[in-house]
């Protein structure tokens, strides 16, 4: 039986900055494909995440639809959250299915998550996961094996997510962060508990200087098939957390300084949620039969 599965390829855009991608796939049958497919997708697609889009209501369409079920994996197992490929899915409704609605929301392991259309771009209302201060000597192996022996000042550990935050020390200079050469293979290695899912090394910015990052990152997760995330909005639930805390402020400009990097713009709301605001271009567009 021959089914057909709609691909659009997106990416986040930031004015000066390289694009980073995600595959977005709208599911054309009326029925759901089976996990393995879905994984068999997401491996040929090769990239961080690729998202697959259903309709949740048979009698509406990706036009008409305001609530969709949504789903993401990386080439080598399913998430339970990603912000690019949220951001993409919402652009390649809006842009290219003309979607009528004002926002959409998809229904997902995270719970539901809505998008909003404002201006050129998106904001996404996500969860927010607050870390918990953690003993270095508890992540000791993997801690050496991300950051060597450069100093640190703070470990925390999200559990819901199993994202693990290492901060470097504020004496570190920015350089310190990009030039880090972390060997994914050996940082899987170092921690095999199942605690740890993903690693955010970050460090303190520099507001004062334009444009004004308040904090830098880099995410690994070679557990989940990825070596490095060029910029990821579910660390951003947990660095969004950490640094509101730390900085005494709601609304933050952060980089996430991979060689494919980007900035997000935050806001730490009150009911315990956080904007992420972005954008999109499109980049490709087919269609995959099975």
């Amino acid at each position: 039986m021959w089914e057909n599965v709609e691909m659009i390829s997106q990416s986040l855009l930031v004015p000066g900055l390289l694009p980073r991608a995600s595959g977005v796939t709208n599911v054309t049958n009326s029925q759901e494909l089976r996990d393995d497919l879905y994984q068999r997708i997401a491996a040929e697609m090769n990239l961080s995440e690729t998202a697959f889009i259903t309709r949740v209501n048979p009698s509406e369409n990706f036009t008409t639809g305001s609530r969709f079920r949504l789903r993401w994996f990386t080439p080598t197992t399913e998430i339970n959250l990603c912000g690019h490929a949220t951001l993409a899915s919402a652009a390649v409704l809006f842009k290219h299915k003309k979607n009528v609605n004002p926002n959409l929301v998809f229904e997902t392991r995270s719970g539901d998550l809505a998008v909003t259309q404002q201006g050129e771009g998106y904001v996404m209302d996500f969860p927010l996961n607050p870390p918990t201060q953690e003993d270095a000597n508890d992540f000791r192996d993997v801690i050496k094996a991300a950051v060597g022996n450069h100093p640190i000042q703070d470990v925390y550990l999200c559990a819901q997510t199993k994202k693990l935050l290492v901060r470097l020390s504020d004496s570190c200079d920015r350089s310190v962060l990009t030039s880090l050469k972390v060997d994914p293979v050996a940082l899987q290695r170092s921690e095999t508990s199942g605690r740890v899912k993903g690693l955010i090394i970050t460090m303190k910015g520099s507001p004062e200087i334009q444009p004004g990052y308040d904090f830098y990152s880099r995410y690994f997760a070679p557990w989940n098939g990825v070596p490095e995330d060029p910029v990821t909005g579910s660390a951003h639930t947990v660095l969004g957390s950490y640094w509101s805390n730390k900085l005494g402020k709601n609304k933050m400009l952060a980089y996430q300084c991979s060689s494919r990097g980007g900035e997000l713009q935050l806001e730490v709301r009150p009911d315990g949620r956080i904007n992420i605001f972005g954008e999109s271009v499109t980049v490709l567009q087919g269609t995959i039969t099975l």
